[in-house]
């Protein structure tokens, strides 16, 4: 997996520190020590990694210790219920105090509204995604839409 991602970055030019690979816990879970140095490979190659659905999989605290992450991804199931259920709240100030404690990024997935929005802002969240910044789309889309938003916006 490794060579495979070196050699694409090679022929592509991306920048290694311009990838992020997405990887949930319980894929780590299933394949923990075949998974453990291509990650580490992959790190030392500058590429990002992050764990993704953070907090639904069955992964130990140790994890964040051993594996070289770069970012957790709190689970939109917590950020969609954090408004009205504590437990989900609790859970969101955890992962946040975790990614904060061992020098990750943290994002809340599923974002879809201004509440939502602001009490993570409140907890000390910087960054987000959801519908409530945007739909999926093409990179054409994408790409109009930026160039439209550049030429109505004052500079």
């Amino acid at each position: 997996m490794a060579q495979k991602i070196e050699q694409v970055l090679a022929r592509t030019g991306l920048d290694a520190g311009s990838l992020e690979l997405e990887i949930t816990e319980n894929i780590i879970l299933r394949y923990d020590e075949n998974m453990l140095q291509p990650l580490k490979v992959l790190r030392d190659a500058g590429i990002c990694i992050a764990f993704d659905d953070y907090g639904t999989g069955y992964a130990s605290l140790s994890m964040l210790k051993n594996y070289p992450v770069t970012r957790l991804k709190i689970d939109q199931t917590f950020v969609r219920a954090m408004c009205d259920s504590p437990p989900d709240a609790a859970i969101v100030c955890a992962i946040l105090y975790l990614g904060k404690s061992f020098g990750l990024n943290v994002i809340a997935e599923g974002v879809e509204t201004m509440e939502q929005c602001e009490r993570l802002r409140n907890k000390g969240c910087e960054e987000a995604q959801g519908y409530l910044f945007g739909h999926p789309m093409m990179a054409e889309d994408f790409t109009q839409q930026l160039r439209a938003q550049m030429v109505s916006e004052p500079r």
